[in-house]
């Protein structure tokens, strides 16, 4: 089975410092729905994979978060793509779980629920934890400098050494089917 596990704030749709809490803040970045509707398109199960630290916060509650994710699946829809699943943490950064990244819980919870393994499995994130999680599990993490992925280039000299750097989802979805 291909899979592609994606996270959502920065690499889907732009991301806030002040948390995305509506569907009317949810605004897909440039590109990103065509991407995963290629993905679907060449086989792949695309699976988002995302910490939803607002809900432990107050800020937004699981109706919010469900309203957020039907959107997305509505304007995914129009380009032809879909998810196969959306895995979310909404724990806080210090409630100690298993699932938030850069802990491996979401990518386990994700290989049981599909019969898979993670391992080599592109992981597309914004954020030093979306990498730390990927390799976790032994999966291929890539970067996007969307989201906060410009400011974790700067936060982590030498990342770019290590792990694919690609400016937006699209670009890591042309690199990833060129692959092949």
């Amino acid at each position: 089975m291909k899979i592609v596990i994606l996270d959502r704030d920065g690499v889907i749709n732009q991301d806030s410092d002040d948390f995305i809490k509506s569907p009317q803040e949810w605004q897909a970045i440039p590109g990103s729905l065509e991407a995963i509707a290629r993905l679907n398109h060449e086989g792949y199960r695309v699976v988002v994979a995302t910490n939803q630290s607002g809900i432990a916060r107050g800020l937004f509650d699981m109706q919010a978060l469900n309203a957020i994710h039907h959107k997305m699946h509505n304007e995914l829809g129009r380009y032809g793509g879909h998810l196969d699943a959306i895995f979310f943490c909404p724990h806080g950064p210090d409630d100690g779980c298993r699932c938030r990244k850069p802990a491996p819980g979401l990518f386990e919870e994700i290989a049981r629920r599909f019969h898979c393994h993670c391992e080599g499995a592109p992981a597309i994130g914004d954020s030093l934890r979306d990498i730390q999680a990927a390799q976790a599990i032994g999966a291929q993490p890539l970067l996007v400098r969307t989201g906060k992925g410009a400011q974790t280039l700067i936060q982590e000299p030498g990342l770019a050494e290590r792990v694919p750097v690609y400016d937006d989802l699209a670009q890591a979805v042309d690199a990833l089917l060129d692959e092949r």
